[in-house]
């Protein structure tokens, strides 16, 4: 799992959304969002499927096919 490649592929995924907007919409904080944006940390299982849910593209695209 390439933490770079997934923050690229998140950031990419939120658009002109704004982080806040996002964050709320996962029910997770801003810094947690901004971690995963940035490479700091990777999101826990539940969390991968409420991003993957939210813009409408399988997990997989997002977080395995690396």
């Amino acid at each position: 799992m390439n933490k770079e490649k997934i923050a690229k592929i998140l950031v990419t995924l939120r658009g002109d959304r704004s982080r806040e907007e996002v964050a709320k919409a996962l029910g997770i904080s801003v810094s947690a969002l901004q971690m995963y944006e940035n490479a700091k940390r990777v999101p826990k299982d539940e969390i991968k499927l409420k991003i993957a849910n939210y813009y409408g593209v399988p997990v997989e695209s997002i977080f395995f096919n690396h």
